[in-house]
């Protein structure tokens, strides 16, 4: 007998892995909270959007939104700077050398 008839289905993120099952459950305002392991498994953390798709039979799939580079650029905007090549790399030299200095002093 099924206990829930008009029970849709919902699929979390990446299929073909094993199956990992956790539930969750719908507060009043109509908010859920995500598993550790699903979160964990997908790579969720505070503020990732969800994508809820729904297939031909009405069963919904699950996945984080991943952030694309138009995203990116319209929450930056658009580039004020301009570097010639020759700047670009001198930047690139420096910023590799400060960085080679703090991981030389956390090993000291």
């Amino acid at each position: 007998m099924d206990l829930y008839p008009s029970a849709r289905y919902i699929t979390l993120g990446n299929q073909g892995v094993d199956m990992l099952v956790a539930t969750s459950k719908v507060t009043i305002q109509g908010q859920i909270s995500v598993p550790a392991e699903v979160r964990k498994d997908l790579g969720i953390r505070a503020g990732t959007e969800l994508i809820w798709d729904r297939n031909e039979d009405g069963d919904y799939t699950v996945r984080p939104k991943r952030l694309t580079l138009a995203d990116l650029h319209r929450m930056v905007g658009p580039s004020t700077v301009r570097l010639t090549d020759q700047e670009l790399k001198k930047a690139r030299q420096e910023f590799l050398a400060s960085r080679m200095k703090r991981l030389d002093a956390k090993k000291a």
